[in-house]
């Protein structure tokens, strides 16, 4: 049993990226979906797909590297936990390294950007940040 899911998909993902493979597979959740929906948008990944394997089914991305096989995401850090919810108004939604990275906040609206968010004057719970 995993007690954080949105943190198993990032280090997944994170391992992944620093080990250079091409693709990684994490258990499906709407969630996560959404999360690499989001992730997809803002070129952090190439692709993403569901796919059956067995009794449960999986998300499986597509990772991006750049010249000389530098990975599009570099780093990922959890901010909201499940033990310690981290909630933000539009305002006060955080930047990453000036714009560099994105934050991923989930607002009633849905899961969006940072940006996003800001723009369209709305405010949630900020899950992760990637740069």
């Amino acid at each position: 049993m995993n007690t954080d899911p949105i943190a198993d998909l990032l280090t997944r993902v994170r391992n992944a990226s620093s080990a250079r493979h091409s693709s990684v597979t994490v258990p499906y959740s709407k969630l996560k979906e959404a999360i690499c929906g989001v992730l997809k948008e803002e070129g952090f990944v190439r692709d993403f797909m569901s796919q059956k394997s067995g009794p449960q089914r999986q998300l499986k991305l597509f990772l991006i590297y750049g010249e000389k096989s530098t990975p599009a995401i570099t780093g990922v850090q959890r901010v909201s936990k499940p033990s310690l919810r981290i909630y933000s108004g539009h305002n006060e939604v955080p930047r990453v390294y000036g714009g560099l990275g994105m934050t991923i906040v989930s607002t009633p609206k849905g899961l969006m950007t940072g940006s996003r968010a800001w723009r369209e004057k709305v405010g949630g719970e900020v899950l992760c940040v990637i740069w």
